[in-house]
């Protein structure tokens, strides 16, 4: 299957984006599933800061309605230990439950089977691919400070 992807250079590395799907500006690409029905996984400039995944965990229910920002998890990975917020507002509908089991989905799955959640939203603020390239090139010059250049080495 080919899609059409846009690409984002992270010193020497490429992370790539489809076309066919939008991005929150927290990192994470959302897909529409039906008319008010958004699936989110985290875009490859997120996988690739974060390198491999190993643990995930999860600070909701599905039906639990979150705002923009709110806390809804944790994620550990060979390179960080973070917090996940929601991406936009709305209710949570369902997990990937097989990330639970198997987080390395997200590092080699990204846009597929590492999706992470589901959420029914009306009208989320997300970019479109162009809007999200963009967003990381007015913000890659302070994130290259924040990792004191790994990416780069």
């Amino acid at each position: 299957m080919s899609r059409e992807e846009l690409s984002f250079w992270m010193g020497r590395y490429e992370a790539r984006f489809p076309t066919d799907r939008h991005y929150a500006r927290n990192h994470m690409w959302a897909q529409r599933q039906g008319p008010d029905r958004w699936r989110f996984g985290f875009s490859a400039y997120a996988v690739r800061l974060l390198q491999d995944v190993y643990f995930l965990d999860w600070h909701f229910e599905p039906g639990t309605p979150v705002r923009q920002g709110d806390q809804i998890g944790e994620i550990e990975s060979s390179k960080a230990e973070s917090l996940l917020y929601a991406p936009v507002t709305g209710r949570m509908v369902q997990i990937n439950e097989s990330l639970l089991d198997d987080p390395s989905l997200i590092n080699v799955d990204t846009y597929q089977q590492g999706w992470l959640f589901e959420m029914e939203s009306q009208d989320p603020e997300v970019l479109s691919p162009q809007q999200y390239l963009d967003h990381l090139a007015e913000s890659w010059k302070s994130a290259q400070r924040l990792i004191k250049g790994q990416v780069n080495e």
